[in-house]
């Protein structure tokens, strides 16, 4: 439960490492005493200052090198800062790394000993807890073999099985969920939740849907710099533009980068902005398509590239679900083509086919033909519709002839990769679009 008293402030912190460009630089700064400089100074953390309260999930992001694990090593005093200030009221557990605080050679029960005596439990208190933590971690018989024999997901099972039964007032995650099988994540999920009743998590992650999901207030780091502070919803929306602007090199707002324009749209959820504007707002990050993902046919034709763009046009490395998109494939033909037929679909880590569709109903009356190198470029528009949390991969394929009758040319199987973050129906597989939702009382 969130409250006003302050467990965590943190004022002016900076962390400055000197970086020589050659050994024997290290030698000559020592004999000058310091009266020259032989290296160059990397902020790590540059004047970083904010507040976290008791009972709130506070997140942190940024792009790889923003001085996240930084920031955090500094709170669980394992890294000392070059100055400022960070005053902690209360226990901290901190899952900082993968393995940390874990000796390979030791068994896992002898780690769970060791690493739990590390965080302040006494042997006696160990002994009270160990069922509780090995129930909890769930590797069954692994827990009396060598550490170095776990993988990533059961290690990291270990590791926060462990803090998660120590006496904490503040706990601190740091991408350590990100290699756990999704029954064990939504285990964490919630215990986190639990422990925010009463204490306090700090989330370091680059899943924006966590943050949309867990944090009441997130903190955006670039370059050691604090960039924002303030809502998750605002926050995300700004980083996800800032992200954007990187990759593409050309600046547009978090409301353009979601392809939002509801104005011009015909059919629309009539929840969307509740959805948007709630702790179950949908987001989708697409990855790039995958030229080298395995692929089969007769090589008439071939894919050159699969993108999605929002309906002005711009290209898309996320949206919200329920927005209108268009999927662009294009293709290139080596040959001449007679009716070519442009397909895709949308698969589940089952492998099962959620959606999809192609361009043949569409021109089987009216056949096109594609003289060899030519273009060819379907377009796909529609609203992504709301799938369950997870990761999905987008399979496409050109071919010729009829839909029952034809040469398939190339067939991509894994060509793009879409990752799903949604908190709302996660018993069903799609979350369809609403037009109109009525509720009405008869007597």
């Amino acid at each position: 439960m969130l409250s006003d008293q302050v467990c965590v402030e943190v004022r002016n912190l900076s962390k400055i490492y000197e970086i020589y460009a050659r050994p024997v630089h290290r030698l000559m700064q020592t004999l000058f005493c310091g009266t020259r400089h032989f290296y160059r100074e990397f902020r790590a953390l540059d004047n970083v200052s904010f507040r976290v309260k008791t009972g709130q999930c506070f997140g942190i992001i940024g792009m790889n090198g923003a001085g996240k694990s930084t920031l955090l090593q500094i709170f669980a005093d394992t890294l000392e800062p070059t100055s400022g200030e960070v005053a902690v009221h209360g226990r901290i557990a901190a899952l900082l790394e993968l393995g940390s605080g874990f000796s390979p050679e030791f068994t896992g029960k002898e780690n769970v000993y060791m690493n739990a005596s590390l965080l302040g439990l006494t042997k006696s208190q160990i002994d009270a807890r160990y069922e509780q933590i090995t129930a909890f971690a769930d590797i069954g018989e692994a827990i009396d073999q060598p550490v170095k024999t776990y993988s990533s997901g059961m290690m990291m099972r270990l590791a926060f099985a462990v803090i998660a039964h120590i006496d904490a007032d503040i706990l601190i995650i740091d991408e350590a969920l990100s290699v756990g099988d999704v029954v064990f994540t939504q285990k964490c999920m919630k215990f986190m939740r639990s422990f925010m009743q009463e204490h306090t998590v700090i989330l370091v992650t680059h899943d924006t849907g966590a943050v949309l999901n867990m944090c009441d207030e997130v903190l955006w780091l670039d370059h050691g710099k604090v960039m924002e502070i303030g809502q998750p919803k605002t926050v995300v929306e700004h980083y996800l533009a800032f992200c954007y602007k990187k990759q593409q090199g050309e600046f547009r707002s978090a409301g353009q980068i979601s392809g939002r324009s509801p104005e011009k749209r015909k059919v629309r959820d009539v929840r969307q902005e509740r959805f948007n504007s709630s702790n179950l707002v949908h987001e989708y990050e697409f990855f790039e398509f995958n030229e080298n993902a395995p692929s089969f046919g007769a090589g008439g034709a071939v894919i050159e590239s699969i993108q999605f763009y929002d309906e002005n046009g711009g290209m898309l490395v996320s949206t919200l679900g329920g927005e209108d998109v268009r999927l662009e494939i294009r293709c290139r033909a080596r040959q001449d083509i007679f009716s070519p037929i442009v397909g895709f679909a949308i698969r589940n880590y089952l492998g099962e086919n959620l959606f999809g569709d192609n361009t043949y109903v569409q021109y089987r009356s009216e056949p096109r033909f594609a003289p060899a190198g030519s273009v060819i470029k379907a377009v796909f528009s529609f609203q992504m519709p709301r799938l369950k949390s997870g990761e999905y991969t987008l399979h496409a394929a050109i071919a010729e002839g009829t839909q029952t009758e034809h040469i398939q040319h190339q067939w991509f199987h894994d060509a793009l990769r879409i990752k799903s973050h949604y908190m709302g129906e996660q018993g069903v597989l799609v979350g369809i679009p609403m037009e109109r939702i009525t509720l009405d009382i008869e007597r």
